[in-house]
Parts: structure tokens; C-alpha cells; sequence
């Protein structure tokens, strides 16, 4: 889709929540409208900048916002620039941190990178992926060790002069800890200016970041400036609220959906989300059309959960993921439901409720497990469990049967 020097194609502002700079419409460096139209003027792709520092190994649908606007970029034909953080990340961004973080090793980084990819859809077809691998020229992958590594001191030096003190500090979480009296480890005044100066390496146009990257961002403009460079534009999107409803989704917060959960798990747990949040949910998880969506709030968290799922696993898979959760939430224990399994192998029987709901992963303890039987959370075939201390005699009394904790999650039960 062409555009004017005026205005942004729908595609762009969909849920965008910040853009800088925003001034002369007509200036190519102060409009990004002007940039897509000089870009599409002289045939030369813009370089969508998106880094990431593997601190873990699993993504979820909170980063996926990021993954899915860059996407965007590569379907209109312009170049993503997906940065590995395997020299940040062992810094640490202290963004929304406070306390230092601990700074992992290269074979770590690694590790969390590869697996990374691979859930991006490396090595998958561009039609199932989450970016697209295939179209040459649409992605360049790129570790920041690369130039990173080879910043000599007197380099760091001249990097560490192009901010100041001030500067830092006025970061909200610098600010904070500051204020708060939590030490400040130098090096992590170094995490900006490398995370910035990466859009210098890559000769970025765009930098895409969520809305507490916007200092990050700017770092990279303001050092773009000092080399000389064309400043590139800061795209940033919100944050993801979790299934809790409350705060942002969080892996540590365990309100978080998977891009590798299986679909049944990810129907059912988007098919709770709040009614507070669904708009949100639609607007940035799918391409659905608020205007078009059933008013009714469950109605429309059904057609949510759907289309994520679909987008993931596909219209197919997602349609039975969709039945199979309607019959086991009513209280079937359907042989025929594309449930994930849970492995007796290593249950010691005989074996007490609460133990089982443990032993087979479904509680992260045995006293959590125990809370969720007497708060009646936990069901086996549909049928409630009441007594924590109930005891199974053997797998073979399990086998093949569904053990359900709320209404999002369900394990099949086998040998």
C-alpha cells in the first residue's frame, strides 16, 4: 500500500501508541509518512529495526506484538532488522528493574537465541511463521557482537561522553533506585548507549519498541545525530495486559500465553481473558475488525481466542480447539479431544490427589495443589475433585483420563 507524505497507511497506526518525531509532514526526516514516500519514490526499502535480548527461552504473545508490526513492515516491503541482543543481554536491559540483573553467559544467550528464532518461524514456511524467513531481502538477523565486540576502550570511552549523568538518571528506573537508595552498577549506564548505538550499526530508519523503550529509542536517535547519520523514527506499541487482567503479561507473573502452547491451551486460556481487555487482545493479536465483532463480550472473546489460535496453528486446528474446550468445560472427558498430555511415568503410587496434580506439572507445588483441590478448581474427567488427600492406587486407574485445573488448563493422563 502506497502513501502520501501525509498520512500512514491503516496497517502502520494499527496499534501503534507513540511515534517520534511527528513534525513537518513534508520532511522525510521528521515524518515518517515523507520517509515511506521517498522510500517507495526511489525503490529503497526502509530498515525496520527490532532488537531483542534472549534473557529466556520462550516468547509469548506479549512479544509477539513487536514480532507482528515488524512483520507488517516485511509484507509491505520493507526490511526487518532483527537484532540479536547476544552482547546486551549479558548486561541486562534495566528497564522496568530494580535491582541489577544478573548477567548471563555467552553460551547462555545463545541458547535462549536459538530457540528464539525457531519459534519466530526460522526454518518454517512464511505462511505459518511469525516472520518471514523465506522473501529475500525482507530479514536480516544480526547479533550485536558483531561490532559490539569490537569497540576498543578508547571507543567505550567516546560512547560514555555522548551522554551524561543527567541524562541517566533521568530514566524513570534509574530515577527510581536512585531516589530509593538501590545501587546503580555503572555498567548498566552502558546498556542504552549500546542498545542505541546498534541502530548506528545497522543504519536503522525505524526502531520499534514497546512503550518503556521510548529512553532506549531516543538514545539510539540522539547517537544516529552524533555519527552523522539519519536519525531514525521510534514506533512504540503498548504493553500486553495478562490474563490476570491487571499487569503486563509476565512469564514470572504466570499470566502469560505461549507461542509454542499447545492449541487447546491457548483457545482456553484466550477464551478468559477480561472483557476490559479483549479490544486490546483483538487489536494487536489479530487483523479482525473491532466494527465487525459480536457486541456481546463472550461472544467476542470466543471469536479473539479463535483467531489467535488460527493465526498460530490454523483455521482447522483451532476451530477443534475451540470444540474440544466447549466439551471438556462442560464436564466431558471426550477420548476424542486433541488434549496435551501429562506422563505417570515418574508418579509414585499409590499417590494422594494433591501429589498427582503436582507430579504431573499441572501445579508448580504441592501446596498449590492443595489450594486449587479445596478451592474446587480441580477436576478428573469432569468430575470435581473435593479431597486433596484422595488416593489413586495405580496408573492404570488414570490412564487416559483428563485432569482439569480451571478452565484453561487440561492434561490427558498417560503411562
Amino acid at each position: 500500500m502506497s502513501s502520501s507524505p501525509h498520512s500512514l497507511p491503516s496497517w502502520l497506526v494499527r496499534g501503534m501508541a507513540d511515534l517520534f518525531p511527528t513534525g513537518d509532514p513534508a520532511d522525510a526526516d521528521q515524518a515518517l509518512a515523507a520517509r515511506l514516500a521517498d522510500a517507495e519514490q526511489h525503490n529503497r526499502p526502509l530498515r525496520i529495526k527490532l532488537g531483542i535480548d534472549p534473557t529466556g527461552s520462550d516468547i509469548h504473545l506479549g512479544h509477539s506484538i513487536l514480532f507482528r508490526k515488524l512483520r507488517a513492515f516485511q509484507d509491505a516491503g520493507h526490511t526487518a532488522v532483527l537484532i540479536i541482543g547476544d552482547f546486551t543481554a549479558r548486561i541486562g536491559d534495566p528497564t522496568g528493574k530494580s535491582t541489577t540483573r544478573v548477567q548471563l553467559t555467552k553460551e547462555q544467550v545463545e541458547a535462549n537465541a536459538t530457540t528464539y528464532l525457531k519459534q519466530l518461524g526460522q526454518g518454517q514456511p512464511k505462511d505459518s511463521a511469525l516472520l518471514d524467513f523465506e522473501t529475500p531481502g525482507r530479514l536480516e538477523v544480526r547479533r550485536n557482537s558483531e561490532w559490539l565486540e569490537e569497540l576498543d576502550l578508547p571507543q567505550v570511552i567516546a560512547l560514555l561522553g555522548t551522554a551524561t549523568v543527567g541524562q541517566m538518571l533521568a530514566k524513570d528506573d534509574f530515577s527510581k533506585r536512585y531516589g530509593s537508595g538501590s545501587p546503580i552498577a555503572l555498567h548498566e549506564f552502558l546498556y542504552p548507549l549500546l542498545q542505541g548505538y546498534d541502530s548506528v550499526a545497522v543504519d536503522a530508519d525505524v526502531e520499534l519498541g514497546g512503550t518503556d523503550q521510548k529512553f532506549n529509542v531516543a538514545m539510539g536517535r540522539d547517537l544516529q545525530r552524533h555519527f552523522d547519520q539519519r536519525t531514525q523514527f521510534g514506533m512504540l506499541l503498548p504493553i500486553l495486559v495478562g490474563l490476570d487482567g491487571v499487569q503486563k503479561m509476565s512469564k514470572s507473573l504466570a499470566n502469560t500465553v505461549g507461542l509454542e502452547e499447545d492449541p487447546l491451551s491457548m483457545y482456553s486460556k484466550l477464551e478468559k481473558v477480561g472483557d476490559a481487555a479483549i479490544n486490546d487482545y483483538v487489536t494487536l493479536l489479530t487483523d479482525l475488525d473491532l466494527e465487525t465483532l459480536p457486541e456481546n463480550p463472550r461472544e467476542k472473546q470466543k471469536v479473539m481466542a479463535l483467531a489467535v489460535t488460527a493465526s498460530r496453528y490454523g483455521q482447522a486446528v483451532a476451530l477443534k480447539a475451540q470444540a474440544d474446550a466447549a466439551t471438556l468445560v462442560g464436564g466431558g472427558g471426550d477420548a476424542g479431544a486433541d488434549v496435551p498430555e501429562a506422563s505417570l511415568a515418574e508418579v509414585n503410587f499409590p499417590a494422594k490427589a494433591f501429589y498427582l496434580l503436582s507430579a504431573v506439572g499441572i501445579c508448580a507445588s504441592s501446596s498449590e495443589a492443595r489450594r486449587q483441590i479445596k478451592g474446587g478448581a480441580a477436576r478428573l474427567e469432569g468430575e470435581k475433585l473435593t479431597d486433596p488427600n484422595q488416593e489413586f492406587a495405580s496408573a492404570a486407574e488414570l490412564e487416559g483420563k483428563v485432569l482439569q485445573l480451571g478452565k484453561k488448563t487440561f492434561r490427558r493422563l498417560v503411562g
